[in-house]
């Protein structure tokens, strides 16, 4: 009897989504079964909160993927279960603080916004669906550009890119409009100011169907394709640890949430796909600790600010129709309020900057009524720069085997800090950013920058590299050096020091490393 290979992935986001997929599509043999330890929110697995319609039912989703703050342990600290403590146990709804302050919470003095969410679809479930194209020195320097193009295109087609979400908004053009005037003189050809691409469906009747893991799972979680008779997803269910025989993956050691019960999965490849801090940290659990394991943590720095948008300089560009006509849309959705997204893209030397504009009719805070731009008729802009963070070894998470974290695995202590060259860029950011709220219109809050760890873009803790020098942990292809049968993906394999959202930087990885992982199971199988 022919054996069929099993290839268990572990982690339900967009880029681990993104791998079984791949996988699935690359090899007609294989079987893929995909570990959460999270539960499944919405009917469709992955599908991204954002789109569920009643507030208290996206609350209630948001909550149920804060991991150890959700239900009795979050009430046992203090916190009612009604409370959303944004910016102090989470970071962003629908994540959790990892340095949360119960027993087993991870240390991280010096990067205290880090986070995580818990749940079918991971951050996709949560994101802002921002898709940005790496530019410059922000790509993965050992992939050539014909192949980089290519994969950057299946990664966008797997995301559902949107290059003009929100094109058709007369508001959204006149703020591009206005920071033309005041930026487009110093940057470079095609890296002026256009919309952001994102990831989703636009609809008939103006609004987005955001994408989320789902979307990426696509025919996997279709019964009517032959693909989801080959894909299996489990939710609740936490990979404890990966087995070996020597250096050779033979499959994971994963405990079933409901029962509490634990057994041995036997898979011939094992994807290690939950998050930057999770996976270094399964991996050290397992045994497998190359030096840079954990080291190389980088993220994006943001600076942002809100600012009401002046009536006078948007009748420049939009009239009282195209407002009336914004303010009906937004009345389809008034759970989403992003209404047009804009952004001034990374370039060197120009602008070693990313920009995003969201354009919403109400700030992201409850703003006093007696503030004189408190329901500013012309609405808001929420800004954000991302800056670089160069990769270093002192940046990192490494993890103690003595001390348990609130799940059992060897608890992390998180140390990172700022240098010099991230002060001046965040500096230079700064100042362009109050440049950019003086073109549109006035501060409602004024520029500043996020605690590290606010980003949600944990990169670099188990990169890939093109030489087994000790500064990698994986190989060009997501292969961790030296083993067999065990594979990476997600952000932490990025080595570049980005400015943006990741995800679709991930993602080609992802269509990389799971196209070579079909063709070593063809040849392990000794199968064409």
């Amino acid at each position: 009897m022919t054996h069929q290979p099993t290839a268990v992935v572990i982690g339900s986001g967009p880029v681990g989504s993104a791998f079984a997929r791949t996988l699935l599509e690359s090899d007609p043999d294989v079987r893929v079964v995909m570990f959460e330890a999270g539960p499944q929110l919405t009917e469709t697995p992955g599908e991204s909160v954002r789109n569920i319609p009643d507030p208290a039912e996206k609350e209630r989703a948001r909550e149920r993927s804060q991991g150890p703050l959700s239900g009795s342990y979050r009430e046992s600290l203090g916190i009612p279960g009604t409370a959303v403590v944004e910016g102090m146990f989470t970071a962003r709804q629908g994540t959790y603080l990892l340095d949360f302050g119960g027993e087993g919470s991870a240390h991280s003095v010096g990067f205290p916004a880090a986070a995580a969410a818990t749940n079918v679809g991971g951050q996709g479930a949560h994101w802002t669906a921002a898709i940005p194209r790496p530019a410059f020195s922000e790509k993965i320097p050992f992939i050539g550009d014909e192949e980089w193009e290519e994969l950057i295109g299946e990664a966008e087609h797997l995301l559902h890119k949107q290059s003009a979400a929100f094109a058709d908004s007369a508001l959204g053009a006149a703020i591009r409009s206005l920071l033309e005037e005041e930026f487009a003189a110093e940057l470079p050809e095609g890296y002026g100011v256009s919309t952001l691409p994102v990831a989703g469906d636009p609809q008939p009747d103006g609004t987005m169907r955001w994408a989320g893991a789902d979307s990426v799972l696509g025919p996997l979680i279709d019964p009517s394709s032959p693909l989801s008779q080959r894909f299996e997803l489990r939710d609740l269910s936490l990979v404890r640890r990966v087995e070996f025989e020597g250096r050779r993956a033979t499959g994971v050691t994963v405990q079933d949430l409901r029962t509490g019960e634990t057994s041995v999965f036997p898979a011939d490849l094992v994807v290690v796909a939950a998050d930057a801090f999770r996976s270094p940290q399964l991996l050290w659990a397992s045994g497998v600790r190359p030096r840079a394991l954990g080291h190389y943590l980088t993220e994006h720095p943001v600076v942002i600010s809100t600012v009401a948008l002046d009536a006078g300089k948007m009748e420049r560009f939009a009239n009282e129709a195209d407002l009336v006509e914004e303010q009906a849309r937004r009345a389809k959705n008034p759970a989403d309020p992003v209404a047009a997204v804009n952004r001034i893209p990374f370039s060197e030397p120009e602008h070693p900057f990313s920009v995003q504009v969201m354009y919403a009719d109400v700030p992201p805070f409850q703003l006093d009524p007696a503030h004189p731009l408190s329901g500013n008729r012309w609405g808001y802009v929420n800004m954000g720069y991302g800056v670089r963070k160069r990769p270093r070894y002192e940046d990192g998470v490494t993890f103690d085997d003595a001390e348990p974290d609130f799940s059992g695995f060897p608890n992390m202590t998180i140390r990172y800090e700022l240098t010099a060259a991230e002060e001046a860029e965040i500096a230079e950011a700064t100042e362009r950013l109050r440049r950019a709220g003086g073109a549109l219109g006035h501060f409602v809050a004024e520029p500043r920058l996020l605690p590290n760890g606010s980003s949600l873009h944990y990169q670099g803790t188990m990169r890939a590299g093109d030489t087994d020098d000790g500064t990698s942990v994986a190989d060009p292809f997501s292969r961790v050096w030296g083993y067999e049968g065990l594979s990476l993906a997600g952000n932490g394999l990025i080595p570049t020091a980005t400015t943006m959202n990741p995800t679709l930087t991930s993602v080609a990885l992802a269509v990389r490393g799971a196209r070579q992982a079909a063709s070593d199971l063809r040849s392990k199988g000794g199968r064409s």
